[in-house]
C-alpha cells in the first residue's frame, strides 16, 4: 500500500493558561480511559489466582492515570491539528484554555507517578508494560506515525491493545498467552473501529493534513481495507474460547457479535455513494465500540461470577 509523507507546520499556539479541573480532565481523554480501564479491568480478573482488593484498586488506578498522562501528552503534541478539526477543535488546548506547556508538564508528571506507582505498589513487569504503552502511544503513534502514514492507526494501534495485558501481569507476574490472545484481537479491532470514523471525517483529516487511510488511498480503498480486517476480527474474537479463556456464553456472544460487525463491514464495502455511506460508516463505528465492549464484558461476567459460583460450591 503506498504510503505518504505531509509535513504539517507546528506553529506554537497562544493560550491564557490557568484551565479549570474540568479542563485537565479533559486533557486525559476520559471516553478513551475508560476503555482502557476496563479491558485491563478484564485482564486482571480473568487471570488465574487472587490478587488483594487494595492492590487491585491501585494497579487499576495506575492504570488509569497512564492512559491519563497519555491522552494529555497526546494532546500537547497535536494542538495544532486539534484546532484545525471539527471533531477535536473544543478540546482545552484549541480553546485556550490551557498552554501547551501547561499540557506537557501534566502529562510528564502523570506519567512519572503511574509508572512508578504501579511498580512499587504491584510489581515491575506491569510498570514496565504501562511505560511502554504510554511511550508507544506519544511517541511511535502521535509523533512518528500519525503525520507520516496512513498505516499510522495500524501500527499505532497497538498501544491501546496493551490494557488487558497490563491487568494480567499486575495479577500474576507474566504475560500469558491468554493477554497476548486479549491484546491481538483489540490490534485487529483497532483498524477497521478508526477507519469508519475517519470515512465520514474525512475532511477533518484533509483540513489537517493527517494521512488516514481514506486521504491517501481514497474511500473504496478503505472499505475494502476494513472488510478484510472485519473478516479476520469476526472469528479471532472467539479464540478465548478457544484457549480455555472464555466458555459457552462467551463463545456465543462473541460469534454472534462478529457475524454483526462483518454484517455492517459488507455494508460499508457496498454502499459508497452520498448520506447512505456516511450513515453505514457511522453504524460500524458505533457497534465497533459495543462490540468490543461486550466481548471484555462476557468474560468479566464469566471469570467474576464463576469464580464466586465456584468458590461457594455451586455448579452450574
Amino acid at each position: 500500500m503506498a504510503q505518504t509523507s505531509i509535513e504539517f507546520p507546528r506553529g506554537p499556539a497562544v493560550a491564557a493558561g490557568g484551565g479549570t479541573v474540568r479542563d485537565y480532565l479533559a486533557l486525559m481523554k476520559p471516553r478513551v480511559m475508560s476503555l482502557v480501564v476496563f479491558t485491563a479491568l478484564v485482564g486482571l480478573i480473568a487471570a488465574p489466582g487472587d490478587m488483594h482488593p487494595v492492590l487491585a484498586l491501585a494497579a487499576l488506578i495506575c492504570i488509569a492515570v497512564g492512559a491519563g498522562a497519555s491522552g494529555a501528552l497526546n494532546m500537547w503534541y497535536d494542538a495544532d491539528i486539534d484546532g484545525r478539526m471539527q471533531r477535536t477543535a473544543s478540546r482545552p488546548i484549541p480553546r485556550n484554555r490551557v498552554t501547551p506547556e501547561e499540557a506537557l508538564t501534566f502529562g510528564m508528571v502523570l506519567a512519572s507517578f503511574s509508572v512508578f506507582s504501579l511498580g512499587l505498589l504491584v510489581n515491575w513487569l506491569s510498570a514496565a508494560l504501562l511505560a511502554m504503552t504510554i511511550a508507544y502511544y506519544v511517541l511511535i503513534y502521535t509523533i512518528w506515525l500519525k503525520r507520516r502514514t496512513p498505516q499510522n492507526i495500524v501500527i499505532g494501534g497497538a498501544a491501546g491493545a496493551f490494557p488487558p495485558m497490563i491487568g494480567w501481569a499486575a495479577a500474576t507476574g507474566t504475560v500469558g498467552l491468554e493477554s497476548i490472545v486479549l491484546f491481538v484481537i483489540i490490534f485487529m479491532w483497532t483498524p477497521p473501529h478508526f477507519w469508519a470514523l475517519a470515512l465520514y471525517r474525512c475532511r477533518d483529516y484533509e483540513r489537517a493534513a493527517v494521512p488516514m487511510l481514506p486521504v491517501v488511498s481514497g474511500a473504496d480503498e478503505t472499505r475494502r481495507q476494513i472488510l478484510l480486517y472485519s473478516l479476520v476480527l469476526a472469528p479471532l474474537g472467539t479464540a478465548p474460547a478457544a484457549i480455555g479463556l472464555g466458555g459457552g456464553l462467551y463463545l456465543t456472544v462473541s460469534a454472534a457479535l462478529g457475524a454483526i460487525f462483518l454484517w455492517l463491514a459488507v455494508r460499508v464495502y457496498r454502499t459508497r455513494e452520498g448520506r447512505e455511506a456516511d450513515t453505514a460508516a457511522k453504524r460500524l463505528f458505533a457497534f465497533s465500540v459495543l462490540y468490543l465492549f461486550l466481548l471484555f464484558a462476557v468474560l468479566l461476567v464469566e471469570h467474576a461470577f464463576g469464580i464466586r459460583l465456584f468458590a461457594s460450591g455451586l455448579t452450574l
